[in-house]
């Protein structure tokens, strides 16, 4: 099959414009500088810089003239407000999400499935005061490599997987050997055998993740809640504990998305 961009006219400004705007929004309420969003979206300077401005015209990015950084328009959030009626369960999932912090005393988290990422969108402290901030609302990460993305890779069809992977032969590249095709499916493996993932720190050294999914009606894995922390936090033990914890505000959260869209 063609890629879009070769076969739709205009497509492919849409596709550069519509991955600033995700790295924009992924940055948070500070922004970016030109550079960086230049740097990770392997564009030229000039070429983000009229799309930005473009953008900006609309109303759907906005720029601080102090910092010359790049942050979320008011347009993005006038859409956000009317997507959210279709596509938002935090108002579902944020006592759970708040529940898991609170049993586990670790940082609790709500990711949803958009396309080959996950996107944090709820995040609650727990009571540990040492805490890991690899992770916070807005944060995309591909799947199979946080633990939610790992979560929902791993009970997607093998078919899917198998595309995934050919779409993404660079994972390793980018997050390292351990995302490489073959332990990245070993992972996979153990993932659905034991119903929750396990990320030992391979995205920030020391920074642990247990994640599990969350289904929809159709028995599809299109959310995740995670628990991060210090790696001391993870042991054996305990790490058993609290990925039954997990599993059991998972099935709740996939039990009141179903029943809530029946």
């Amino acid at each position: 099959m063609e890629h879009p961009s070769r076969t739709i006219p205009g497509a492919q400004a849409i596709a550069r414009a519509a991955l600033l705007l995700r790295l924009v929004t992924s940055s948070g309420a500070d922004g970016a500088p030109l550079q960086d969003l230049a740097r990770t979206a392997d564009l030229s300077r000039s070429t983000v810089h009229r799309l930005l401005s473009a953008l900006r015209a609309e109303g759907l990015v906005d720029r601080d003239d102090t910092t010359a950084r790049w942050m979320p328009g008011p347009e993005l959030f006038l859409m956000g407000s009317v997507a959210a009626a279709r596509y938002d369960v935090t108002a579902q999932a944020r006592d759970i999400v708040r529940s898991l912090a609170v049993k586990t005393e670790e940082s609790a988290f709500l990711s949803v499935r958009r396309a080959d990422e996950t996107v944090c969108l709820l995040r609650e402290e727990g009571s540990f005061p040492i805490r890991s901030f690899v992770l916070s609302e807005g944060v995309r990460f591909p799947l199979g490599v946080a633990s939610a993305g790992l979560a929902i890779l791993a009970f997607l069809p093998d078919h899917d997987v198998d595309a995934y992977l050919e779409r993404h032969p660079d994972l390793a590249s980018q997050w390292g050997r351990p995302h490489g095709q073959k332990p990245l499916r070993a992972r996979l493996a153990e993932t659905k055998e034991r119903g929750y993932a396990i990320n030992p720190g391979l995205i920030v050294e020391g920074s642990w993740g247990i994640g599990a999914a969350v289904f929809d009606r159709a028995g599809r894995p299109e959310w995740a809640l995670s628990l991060t922390g210090v790696e001391f936090r993870f042991g054996p033990d305990r790490i058993a504990d609290l990925g039954r914890t997990l599993l059991a505000h998972a099935h709740q959260l996939s039990a009141r998305i179903a029943g809530a869209r029946r």
